[in-house]
């Protein structure tokens, strides 16, 4: 939904994206096929030894510690427009992002992930893995043992984790295809033994039609689904996965001309300060027509900057918690952004992580927030 927000909340001082870039000026390079095949051909070592033997998966994985939220859930299926538990019945997760991994792996420690666990009461965290700007592209191998080592961590947890191909730059799915089969294929292999597991396939799709993206996903799912049957996948949707809205659309490509794909999901993202009535609106329309996971929003503006306006955020945490649609923060890091939750230099300290002391004001208000979690049913 930000044309280059996350790079620059990372790389620092960039300053305001102007009004033409939300409208979809910065479209993705429009190389096809060929050149995303071309650009990919120069790590098909690294690629080929990414990839490990079907046969060297693990039977059964570790059951989750008793009473969290995979122990209490099991298994996710999309039933209808909702996400459903082994039994049947709809559910809202509720968790963070991290920020980009090949930035702020030190946000994401063991002991910052007991904090989101047990004090946070989180269900699920998002294991962000840029491909571009200095992410998975730039070794294959050291990023994808660094999202399976983490999902292992979130497991024992008891946590769900959405492993998410953070594709922004550039906005066509389609450049980064060949790399997202090698990289999901292992994660298959290596997890799709586990049931709190979720793979979002392109985080921000931009500059590229509807169509366009539904391509990508329909050669990308049967990939996955010759080794993980069951996962459900998430996928972006056009600008910015803002439904199309930041590009002049809204939800009716989706709902006409829909991914054929079982056991999926669309994702929508949002910024309270700058993503207002047209953005909540088209949620709420699309809530009832297919099922929706909000993979990632933030209180402030699209580039998790300024002033938070918590109002606007919690009529759309409200409306979540009626159409019981799952939702992610964005960021539990200590960028100097408002949008990260710790203060700077909480990561390098090691905390602490539990409590508020360490929070800015954005990160009590989604602390507070995610602390009277769903009772999935069982209440």
């Amino acid at each position: 939904m930000k044309p280059s927000g996350h790079s620059w909340r990372s790389l620092g001082c960039i300053g305001a994206v102007t009004a033409a870039l939300l409208l979809g000026l910065a479209a993705a390079p429009s190389g096809t096929a060929g050149g995303p095949d071309t650009a990919v051909a120069a790590e098909a070592g690294n690629a080929a030894s990414a990839e490990r033997p079907a046969d060297t998966r693990p039977a059964k994985a570790a059951e989750p510690p008793a009473g969290t939220p995979a122990a209490v859930n099991g298994q996710l299926r999309v039933c209808g427009t909702k996400l459903c538990n082994e039994r049947g019945r709809p559910v809202q997760l509720r968790g963070m992002s991290t920020h980009g991994l090949q930035w702020y792996p030190q946000c994401a420690t063991g002991g910052a992930l007991d904090a989101l666990a047990r004090d946070w009461k989180a269900d699920v965290v998002r294991l962000s893995l840029y491909v571009q700007e200095g992410g998975y592209e730039t070794d294959p191998r050291r990023f994808t043992d660094l999202v399976s080592g983490l999902i292992d961590q979130a497991s024992e947890r008891g946590l769900y984790a959405v492993v998410d191909w953070h594709m922004l730059t550039p906005g066509d799915p389609h450049y980064n295809l060949a790399r997202a089969k090698t990289f999901f294929t292992e994660i298959a292999r290596r997890h799709g033994h586990r049931e709190n597991l979720l793979y979002e396939i392109a985080n921000e799709p931009s500059g590229v039609s509807w169509p366009r993206i539904k391509s990508y996903a329909e050669q990308l799912i049967p990939v996955i689904r010759r080794v993980d049957a069951e996962t459900p996948v998430l996928i972006g949707t056009r600008a910015w996965s803002s439904l199309g809205v930041s590009e002049s659309s809204d939800e009716s490509e989706v709902v006409a001309d829909p991914v054929n794909a079982a056991n999926i999901m669309y994702t929508f993202h949002f910024y309270a300060a700058s993503h207002r009535e047209e953005y909540y609106a088209a949620l709420s329309r699309a809530a009832n027509r297919i099922p929706l996971f909000v993979t990632e929003f933030g209180t402030q503006n699209y580039a998790g900057e300024g002033a938070d306006d918590f109002a606007m955020a919690g009529r759309y945490l409200d409306l979540l918690a009626e159409k019981k649609i799952s939702w992610i923060n964005w960021n539990y890091s200590d960028d100097h952004r408002s949008g990260a939750v710790f203060k700077q230099g909480t990561c390098d300290r090691g905390g602490p992580w539990a409590g508020t002391s360490s929070l800015k004001e954005a990160g009590k208000w989604i602390r507070s927030r995610m602390r009277t979690p769903d009772d999935f049913g069982t209440s």
